[in-house]
């Protein structure tokens, strides 16, 4: 499990993370999409597409509490990442 933003740090695009869901909704079929969740493991999908989510990962063996994901217990926590130097332009 992760958030969008801890993705997008992950890629080294901090601050990015409605890129990430954009990329996870244009992306063909095979990427485990369920597994990324808002911030502080809060499903972000409405409808359908939420209770889609919350039931694949229930059938993973994800905890929810308050109809949050238990980031404590399934947070992924990925390898630092350090940020790219970027070259002045003149």
């Amino acid at each position: 499990m992760s958030t969008y933003g801890d993705v997008a740090r992950a890629a080294g695009f901090p601050g990015c993370a409605r890129q990430v869901v954009w990329a996870l909704r244009g992306a063909s079929r095979g990427l485990p999409w369920h597994r990324v969740v808002g911030a502080k493991g809060k499903i972000s999908l409405p409808g359908e597409n939420g209770l889609e989510q919350r039931f694949r990962l229930e059938s993973e063996g994800v905890v929810f509490h308050g109809g949050r994901v238990w980031m404590e217990e399934h947070q992924h926590e990925f390898p630092l990442v350090r940020a790219k130097k970027r070259k002045k332009v003149s």
